[in-house]
């Protein structure tokens, strides 16, 4: 358990700081002065004063900032110092400061991947499709046959909850052997109610334990990509679309959630990364580099958002100010950081049900 937290705080902890630390070195690339470097947030744990920087380690480890000069109240900044002003700087250098966060997120996964493809190790990135709770194939005899399910069905929802993924479903089953489950499957654009149980089969745990699991005998998908460099030379480029890959998957996953096709209760929140951090722990070091690459793509994905108060907001801001030829009213940028931060709080609310109701 301590170390499963441990290596959460310092998943996070690597995240947070290559984040910021993107904003950090273009802005002092930019000529901006950095005020503040914060890791966490809330009551202060330490902190270092340098020349013009403070640099903070915080209680809440939960997020980060960097505070530069002008970054509010820009007027209220002496004339002698407007030239290291944030808000005083020309639009493509606020746009460079803001975007190398994200940016930052995913060139730490980049460099994760490029390593291990280059010791000769495989990435295997998923296709979207090959995650849905799609059949694929039918095993001859099995309660799945029995049961009347056939290529090419999409499972809908067992037992009444619904299903999204391929996942979810095995979940269930392996759960329930010997226990009779009502499936529900699309079949040529109909809804067809089946009734399958699956058989007890033996297994060994995580914890080397004999346990008896549900199985009924059907097969996904196998649209998984396999990459592999031949060379540390051939790894820059293969990283790179390891990392594309990865990003395409994942912006799938947001897109098919805001549209209806995947459930919001896939979205997760601290003690979800928590959980995965405790399971790449045990899988070993390479699982835990593989685990980070992923949630710094995700965290570069999301901070992205055209959301208020996340860096794909501002970076909207400045679209209209390029478009306008001035920047948005002051006014109008208060209202929409207030409901920017209001959908994130209601965010971090869902994703802390979300987690409460998976563990329980």
């Amino acid at each position: 358990m301590l170390e499963a937290v441990v290596t959460f705080i310092l998943v996070l902890g690597i995240l947070i700081f290559f984040h910021e630390l993107g904003h950090f070195l273009v802005a002092r690339w930019a000529g901006v002065t950095v005020l503040k470097f914060s890791l966490g947030f809330g009551p202060k744990l330490w902190s270092w004063k340098g020349k013009e920087t403070e640099y903070m380690l915080c209680a809440v480890p939960l997020g980060g900032y960097v505070k530069m000069l002008g970054e509010e109240n820009g007027n209220e900044v002496p004339e002698e110092d407007k030239a290291r002003s944030f808000d005083h700087q020309p639009l493509s250098r606020r746009t460079a400061i803001v975007i190398a966060g994200p940016l930052a997120n995913f060139l730490l996964a980049y460099g994760i991947f490029v390593g291990v493809l280059s010791v000769g190790l495989p990435l295997y990135v998923p296709q979207f499709d090959s995650l849905m709770p799609v059949v694929d194939s039918v095993l001859e005899e099995s309660p799945a046959e029995r049961g009347g399910l056939q290529v090419g069905d999409k499972i809908i929802s067992i037992d009444g909850e619904r299903i999204d993924t391929w996942h979810a479903m095995t979940e269930i089953v392996i759960e329930n052997p010997d226990h009779e489950l009502l499936i529900d499957v699309e079949r040529a654009g109909g809804l067809v109610n089946l009734t399958v149980t699956p058989r007890g089969v033996e297994a060994e745990s995580k914890d080397g334990e004999s346990i008896i699991i549900g199985q009924i005998g059907i097969t996904r998908m196998t649209g998984d990509v396999s990459i592999e460099s031949t060379s540390p030379v051939d790894a820059i480029v293969d990283g790179a679309y390891a990392t594309w890959r990865w990003t395409e998957l994942m912006v799938v996953g947001i897109v098919k959630i805001v549209q209806g096709e995947l459930s919001a209760k896939n979205i997760g929140g601290p003690i979800l990364i928590a959980d995965m951090s405790a399971q790449a722990v045990s899988q070993g070091f390479l699982n835990i580099l593989l685990f980070v690459a992923l949630i710094s793509i995700n965290l570069g994905i999301v901070n992205l958002l055209p959301v208020p108060v996340l860096d794909g907001g501002h970076l909207m801001f400045f679209a209209i100010e390029g478009i306008r030829g001035r920047p948005v009213e002051e006014r109008g940028r208060e209202i929409a950081h207030q409901v920017g931060l209001f959908l994130l709080l209601s965010l971090m609310t869902f994703a802390f049900y979300n987690d409460i109701m998976r563990y329980f």
